[in-house]
């Protein structure tokens, strides 16, 4: 296992490379890059000119947009990279690394909550409706599956707050801790801190589950179906053993062997889901600090988010095979 994931590591470094070559590319060939975006009134006004925004581009190393230009850019960067440095963000004015290492925390707690609520909800609702295949219940998890598949992340989110934070007033609708109240530095206000974050981000778990269980739900309904017509299941019933004890026993190992694969995608997926989510929520986690960089063109932390985006692909791939050699011992990594 030590020589595969060796080999894997060294796959998934030219894989890194390619991924941080086309990224970087589309950054650089946006419309609009970060100093016309801040400068485009003063400009207009009269206030800037031309020369000093060229000025200014030479300073944050975007002013050549030529092909050559971007590779020289690009070539710097990778530098600074294998230094270890990420570079410095043009918005936020700190080193890349710093910033989503102060904001990833609370995005990486959302995600972690809303992705074990996803398999605690869609694998025995997924099992459900499959042993009860055409049912009133099959049917059911079938309707709330494709609204979740089906539904854009912000009209969601709208309407959550409009039912929970507008109407009934149950939770907050934005934010991590109420604006009105002061927090004491004692173990009784660190709790009473906890808390209110705790209810502030209710709505935001609520709304990623959601919308991203439908998948997996409909995933496990899949392979469970798959698993219950094999030989085997009907060898177990033929035997005269309860259904439970073929679907929970017997079945249910080999319905978890393809969902092994599923772990590599759902973390990151999550990640990226959170730029809308946090941006309707208002909440000031990595996902909206990387959409407010997009729109604004802020290419140093664009790449970091994204190359964050692709280590944690990585690594969660790597994670699956391994889990897929567990589950199912037939598999032997390295072979």
């Amino acid at each position: 296992m030590f020589k595969y994931i060796i080999k894997r590591l060294l796959i998934s470094i030219v894989i890194l490379f390619g991924v941080s070559v086309i990224i970087y590319t589309m950054v650089r060939m946006m419309p609009n890059d970060y100093v016309d975006l801040k400068f485009s009134t003063q400009l207009q006004t009269g206030a800037v000119k031309e020369a000093d925004v060229a000025r200014f581009k030479e300073l944050y190393g975007i002013g050549d947009s030529s092909f050559g230009g971007i590779v020289k850019g690009y070539l710097k960067w990778v530098g600074n990279l294998l230094r270890g440095d990420l570079g410095t963000s043009f918005k936020y004015e700190k080193p890349v690394a710093q910033v989503i290492g102060e904001n990833m925390w609370i995005s990486f707690a959302i995600a972690v909550v809303a992705t074990i609520l996803q398999f605690l909800i869609a694998i025995p609702l997924g099992i459900s409706s499959a042993t009860h295949q055409y049912s009133v219940r099959d049917y059911t998890v079938t309707v709330f599956t494709m609204l979740g598949l089906s539904l854009p992340t912000y009209f969601f989110a709208a309407i959550v707050i409009k039912i929970f934070s507008v109407d009934l007033g149950w939770l907050p609708a934005n934010g991590l801790l109420y604006a009105s109240r002061d927090y004491a530095e004692n173990f009784a206000g660190m709790m009473s801190k906890f808390g209110d974050i705790a209810q502030h981000l209710v709505l935001p778990i609520f709304v990623s589950v959601l919308l991203s269980v439908g998948g997996l739900m409909r995933y496990t309904r899949t392979n469970t179906l798959e698993v219950l017509n094999a030989d085997y299941i009907r060898t177990a019933r033929a035997k005269g053993l309860s259904e439970k004890t073929v679907i929970y026993k017997h079945a249910f190992r080999n319905t978890m062997i393809p969902l092994a694969t599923l772990l590599a995608g759902i973390l990151p997926s999550l990640f990226g889901g959170m730029m809308i989510t946090e941006q309707v929520f208002g909440i000031d986690g990595i996902g909206r600090l990387a959409y407010q960089a997009l729109k604004d063109g802020d290419i140093p932390f664009v790449m970091g988010y994204n190359m964050f985006l692709a280590v944690l692909t990585i690594i969660g791939t790597l994670f699956s095979d391994i889990m897929y050699s567990v589950v199912d011992p037939r598999v032997k990594l390295g072979r």
